[in-house]
């Protein structure tokens, strides 16, 4: 099996941003996974805020780069698809299976911030043509 250089070079760049977004996960959340209990009795966790924030720029920023040198469904797909699989893996051992609705609720706040992001990033005026486009300045 043979795959098109056109469709490689469609799929590298969201391998690369779904890779960022697992090894994000790996980086900023999947290392803990202890509850805590508090004082009342309450538990909570096992994030902090601070892994969560980290987790959310880290993204923030492979999106904005993807977008920005025009791969917006790589930005899209791939942090979609990256942290989908992520939370999958480190919340699957939950036998109640509770955790599909964590995993779905991560896949479609993934899908629309990252194309919200990406939606700003097209918005936003450029120097440079966009590929495909006539440099309107030639023509003058």
């Amino acid at each position: 099996m043979r795959i098109h250089k056109p469709v490689l070079r469609a799929m590298v760049p969201a391998l690369v941003v779904a890779g960022v977004a697992v090894a994000a996960w790996a980086a900023w959340l999947g290392w803990d996974q202890q509850y805590e209990v508090q004082g009342d009795g309450s538990v909570s966790g096992p994030y902090q805020v601070w892994q969560v924030a980290g987790l959310i720029v880290t993204l923030l920023a492979a999106v904005v780069l993807a977008a920005a040198r025009e791969h917006r469904a790589a930005a899209v797909g791939g942090t979609t698809v990256g942290l989908t699989l992520a939370a999958f893996v480190d919340w699957s051992g939950d036998a109640s299976g509770q955790f599909m609705v964590g995993v779905v609720l991560v896949m479609a706040g993934s899908f629309i911030a990252s194309a919200v992001v990406s939606a700003v990033i097209d918005s936003l005026p450029r120097d440079r043509p966009r590929t495909g486009q006539v440099d309107r300045q030639a023509d003058r």
